[in-house]
């Protein structure tokens, strides 16, 4: 069996594998569902929930990164029923963003990828 070499990967920003805590609350409503990440950059980040969210629908999170939790705003850009689950796969681009929080998680993602 040969061995393909791995893609390039064109994305703008970088992301990388990780299960942090996020809470995350949909524009309008009051509550707040916990889950966990999947993958995350400084564009956006990945996560399953038991929730079907529609394409486009706003989002605020608070996602706890080394004990310091960011808030970034975003959008839910895709999102994809799992197979044989329930459960829903779905990607949430951030579309406002505080400047030192979105520096913080740049240093984060950094560091994981051997960079700092």
């Amino acid at each position: 069996m040969a061995i393909l070499p791995k893609e390039k990967d064109y994305r703008r920003f970088p992301r990388v594998d990780s299960r942090l805590p996020v809470r995350y609350q949909l524009g309008g409503g009051q509550d707040f569902d916990n889950v966990l990440c999947n993958d995350i950059s400084c564009g956006g980040i990945k996560f399953t929930s038991e929730r079907f969210i529609p394409t486009s629908t706003p989002v605020m999170l608070e996602i706890n990164v080394l004990n310091r939790l960011i808030r970034p705003i975003g959008k839910i850009s895709w999102s994809t029923p799992l197979a044989h689950s329930d459960r829903n796969q779905m990607g949430i681009e951030f579309t406002d963003f505080n400047v030192l929080e979105r520096n913080y998680l740049k240093d984060f993602v950094n560091m994981q990828l051997g960079q700092i």
